[in-house]
């Protein structure tokens, strides 16, 4: 991947914002600091980008937020992946999701989750208990997309769904 690239994320209503920032913190709180980006909105990632697609990505965020309602997701599952680099709180999948998902590019092997830690595989491991015990299945519901350039962090667009 390029040195710095755009993302294109989906954000949450306030409640959910606060629901999985809550289950962050609590990981925080325990030592685990991790070497994920701090400071974004809690998110699914629906694509990365090159950079030079900046002015084609504000309008397809634009046109897409328009064109998309708000809508629910569960929260029913936690996990681990990317060689076991990466502890995460996932959405059951819906039409919905895949929907907002394929507006920016191929759902194909994707899976849609927010990221918790990022660390190595004896951080996540040791972290995992924590997260187990707070979490409980829970409603949510995505509001918002969110792009951003990445290294250092930009903040470029954020649109509402209407």
């Amino acid at each position: 991947m390029e040195k710095k690239f755009l993302c294109v994320m989906a954000g949450y209503d306030d409640k959910t914002e606060q629901h999985l920032a809550a289950f962050q913190n609590r990981l925080y709180e325990e030592g685990f600091i991790g070497t994920h980006t701090k400071d974004l909105p809690q998110h699914i990632t629906l694509g990365t980008f090159s950079v030079v697609e900046e002015n084609e990505l504000i309008n397809l965020v634009t046109r897409v937020s328009r064109e998309i309602k708000p809508f629910e997701i569960t929260f029913n599952h936690i996990g681990i992946f990317g060689g076991s680099k990466v502890l995460f709180v996932a959405p059951d999948p819906n039409s919905n999701l895949f929907n907002l998902k394929e507006k920016f590019g191929n759902s194909f092997n994707w899976t849609p989750h927010t990221t918790m830690l990022i660390d190595e595989p004896e951080t996540i491991y040791s972290a995992l208990p924590f997260l187990a015990e707070s979490f409980k299945s829970f409603q949510g519901s995505i509001q918002n997309i969110h792009l951003y350039e990445f290294w250092p962090t930009r903040h470029i667009l954020s649109k509402i769904l209407k």
